[in-house]
């Protein structure tokens, strides 16, 4: 098959590619790459499941680089990104020139906020009331850097600034702090713009865009793409051909960009920036709206809030109505502005639109929109607001106008791609109409041989978990598990409160090492847990989706209970309650799709090479006797599957006994 007329075969380009980046040519990724490039060729879409193993980016790389038009790849992950830019890309590039006869481009580009701000380092950052009356940069020099953290963090950002070429935050290692951070960058509404910036010239974040508009491929992430699906003007260059890695976190990425916050301390924050500015009429206006939104949050409950209650909804407005009128002021402001106070007016004004945004959206309680309130013991209450689906933003603004590829390891749940398709704003597979586009679903395997490599055992002798937590004969189940896995366990918890739970008990029973998120930094309880052979790592839901030990250190995941969503997450329940008011089966659309997906995600960390082999052990009994159950179990690697508890421990002290004398030879 040739990718243009007369251009070379595809096959040739995949095997020019591989052969530079290193790896063998697999069947799946062959079929990917060719359903791809036909993709690209007719104009239509494709969502392609792709295992472990596949090799699935240069399934999607090699066509789409061959086929000419200017690309976009996002991810959900910095790991996957770096992959990209740092291996993949520029190994692939190379491989590809004398084929194509020419070099395609490529760069990556990301929110204004991941660049460092030249203009923020230099001139500092606009001082608030509660800051005190030094510059955080000027403190840290005068204590030579020592007395803090933040003093450190910013004195390494100034010596790391002169060095980078991109500003980009995340090629700075280590990482800083978020606090840190927010001294030396800007968001875009911040921004003086590069024409009325002293360091417009010098700028990281405009270079980075001045690269993209030239590249032939352009790596960003998920979040940028929602933005650019979601505000008026776009953020990306134009482009012909969208492929979007990871898609099974899509909708989720693009329901946290759409989603808005409003709490006492960003409202305050906003009263004090514009304060300084603003005559005392305006400002006044918007203190006394600040605090009745403060008393009454002091009292609100955490929940869904169907209706705003009177009280609230009087303080949004007039919290509403206040910021306008601030914002017309700041704005009066503008002509007359130096470059010290026009960035004290940009950070005021900023503050204040997003105010007057959320507050605006608030009051007008679509129906379109959940609403919630949330309680946190650090940050106190705020209110949420989230669109109840993004399906059809992003049929509108995602499949319009290009072609697009989405792929992942886990897109089809429940042995097809219907459901991730539905949440896409896809109807289903060959059911398109004129609004909807078409599409194709693939699946084109993994290599390793599920059935000879791994086991699914379900503990279905266990009582059926309930809400109340203390689980004996699931921490039982799990301890004699581990005893006979010889450790090498990683332990998928649906709480924080469980893994601890179980971490407590096991601790004292079992001879193994057994670390607990949240103890250390995710990255190095990862490396901990890799390099020793009897630890076991529990946790909650990054390492469900962020682990990749492959190899005897992970030879038994366990997984304590089905992850459905809680019964009181007020998105997920309205999302499940609109489905079933519209006729359809909103606990299988939502909550067993929700489980579905992170089951799949969480049996993926068992098999990671061709070499692995292991045991997934669920320890929910509903996953045998529910009738939902298939579908979950459908939505799985096709392991093979037992429910004898004697089977599943002589299999995994086999298991072990094979690892530790391959280990002694």
């Amino acid at each position: 098959m040739t990718v243009t007329s007369g251009g070379p075969a595809l096959t040739d380009l995949l095997h020019a590619a591989v052969t530079a980046v290193g790896g063998s040519e697999r069947p799946g990724q062959v079929a990917m790459a060719q359903a791809v490039a036909e993709a690209i060729e007719g104009g239509t879409h494709l969502l392609a499941q792709a295992g472990t193993g596949t090799g699935k980016s240069l399934g999607y790389l090699v066509p789409a680089l061959a086929g000419g038009d200017r690309v976009v790849v996002a991810t959900a992950t910095l790991a996957l990104q770096r992959q990209l830019v740092e291996r993949d890309l520029p190994r692939t590039v190379e491989a590809l020139r004398p084929l194509l006869r020419r070099r395609p481009e490529f760069a990556t580009l990301k929110g204004r906020a991941n660049y460092l701000c030249l203009h923020r380092l230099h001139e500092g950052v606009p001082q608030e009331e509660d800051q005190g009356l030094f510059d955080p940069f000027e403190a840290a020099e005068r204590s030579g850097g020592a007395s803090s953290k933040l003093g450190k963090d910013l004195l390494r950002l100034r010596d790391w600034a002169d060095e980078s070429e991109t500003g980009d935050r995340d090629e700075l290692t280590p990482g800083v702090s978020d606090r840190a951070w927010s001294q030396v960058s800007v968001s875009s509404r911040e921004c003086l713009g590069a024409s009325k910036c002293a360091y417009g010239a010098e700028c990281f974040a405009e270079a980075a865009r001045e690269r993209a508009k030239v590249a032939d491929v352009i790596v960003t992430n998920h979040a940028l793409l929602a933005i650019d699906a979601i505000e008026g003007a776009p953020v990306l260059p134009g482009h012909e051909v969208l492929i979007v890695d990871e898609a099974h976190e899509l909708v989720s990425r693009v329901t946290g960009v759409a989603t808005g916050e409003l709490n006492p301390g960003s409202v305050g924050r906003a009263v004090r920036r514009a304060a300084k500015i603003v005559d005392e009429k305006a400002a006044d206006a918007m203190l006394t709206a600040s605090e009745t939104f403060e008393r009454l949050m002091d009292v609100a409950e955490p929940g869904r809030l169907t209706e705003l209650p009177e009280d609230l909804g009087y303080a949004l407005v007039a919290l509403r109505d206040a910021a306008r009128t601030v914002i017309t002021a700041l704005g009066a402001t503008r002509d007359a502005a130096l470059s010290d106070e026009d960035a004290v007016r940009k950070q005021a004004l900023a503050s204040v639109e997003h105010v007057h945004e959320v507050a605006e959206r608030l009051v007008e309680s679509s129906e379109f929109d959940v609403i919630w309130c949330e309680r946190h013991e650090r940050y106190g209450a705020s209110l949420r607001v989230a669109p109840l689906s993004v399906s059809g933003l992003l049929r509108e603004k995602l499949f319009t106008e290009r072609s697009v590829v989405l792929t992942s390891a886990t897109l089809k749940l429940g042995g097809d791609f219907n459901g991730v398709g539905a949440s896409l704003g896809l109807a289903p597979e060959g059911a398109h109409g004129e609004e909807f586009p078409e599409w194709k679903g693939l699946d084109v395997g993994s290599p390793f041989d599920y059935p000879k490599q791994g086991i699914l055992y379900v503990a279905k002798h266990l009582a059926t978990p309930g809400r109340e937590g203390g689980r004996a004969d699931m921490l039982e189940e799990l301890a004699e598990l581990i005893e006979a896995a010889g450790g090498r366990t990683l332990g998928l918890f649906s709480s924080m409160r469980a893994a601890q739970a179980a971490a407590e008990e096991l601790r004292g029973r079992l001879e193994m090492p057994i670390l607990l998120q949240g103890e250390e930094t995710l990255g190095e309880l990862i490396r901990a847990f890799a390099e020793d052979e009897p630890t076991c790592l529990f946790g909650t839901l990054s390492l469900w989706q962020g682990v990749d030990v492959p190899g005897p250190s992970c030879q038994l995941v366990v997984m304590d209970r089905i992850p459905f969503p809680r019964p009181d997450d007020p998105l997920l329940s309205a999302r499940q309650k609109a489905v079933e008011e519209a006729g359809g089966n909103g606990f299988m659309a939502v909550a067993a799709t929700h489980a579905a997906l992170l089951m799949a995600q969480g049996a993926g960390r068992l098999v990671r090479a061709t070499g692995d082999r292991g045991v997934v052990a669920v320890l929910d009994p509903r996953l045998a006797k529910a009738r939902y159950g298939s579908f979950l179990r459908a939505s799985m690697p096709d392991f093979w599957t037992t429910m004898d508890r004697n089977q599943v421990r002589r299999s995994l002290a086999a298991i072990d006994a094979a690892a530790r004398n391959a280990a002694a030879s």
